[in-house]
């Protein structure tokens, strides 16, 4: 493939996929805006806050480290999977955010119910994104440094266990452990901790 065909499926792909980015980032932004505007309709649930602001984060750093997918050589397979990959974002956000936050009492009855599918399309995420880091080339996946990938496994794990285990703490402890993890990779790999 010419390099001026490839840079113009590189722009068509990432086209495709900000629009699903854009629609993931639309909706979580709508969830908390929503639960700003009608603070006494839904109580508050700091768990869910935590899995709303995760998800607000990994989406932004979907976003940015897509554009490593400009050294991929496209083929079909690889776009489905960058579009399927972006859509499980959306997905995921669409289980953990009601369409009517002010129709829902508790949040954290909202997530309970929902729990097992959100905790399995967190995990599925996960572990989707080695292979999106691996299709960047082995010089990105080694750039993330060697506890990425025990990071991706030991949390999808987690998350595959908090799905069955209805514990609260269990959860808080969750987010905060994906949170840290998260902001721990965007300092390091953007080099904001020097």
């Amino acid at each position: 493939m010419g390099d001026a065909l490839q840079h113009d499926t590189f722009f068509h792909v990432r086209v495709v996929i900000g629009v699903v980015v854009g629609l993931t980032l639309t909706r979580l932004l709508l969830s908390l805006a929503r639960l700003v505007q009608h603070p006494g309709h839904a109580r508050f649930s700091a768990i869910w806050v935590g899995w709303a602001v995760f998800l607000l984060v990994a989406v932004l750093n979907l976003w940015w480290f897509e554009f490593g997918l400009s050294v991929v050589v496209w083929r079909f397979e690889i776009y489905a999977f960058a579009v399927f990959y972006a859509a499980l974002y959306f997905f995921t956000c669409a289980v953990l955010t009601p369409d009517a936050i002010e129709d829902f009492a508790r949040l954290d009855a909202w997530f309970d119910a929902r729990r097992v599918w959100f905790y399995g399309l967190l995990a599925a995420l996960l572990l989707c994104d080695l292979l999106d880091t691996a299709l960047k080339g082995p010089a990105h996946f080694a750039d993330l440094g060697p506890l990425y990938p025990v990071r991706q496994v030991g949390l999808a794990a987690a998350a595959l266990a908090a799905a069955w285990a209805r514990d609260r703490r269990f959860d808080a402890a969750l987010v905060v452990v994906a949170l840290a993890s998260q902001f721990a990779l965007i300092a390091g790999h953007y080099d904001l901790i020097d």
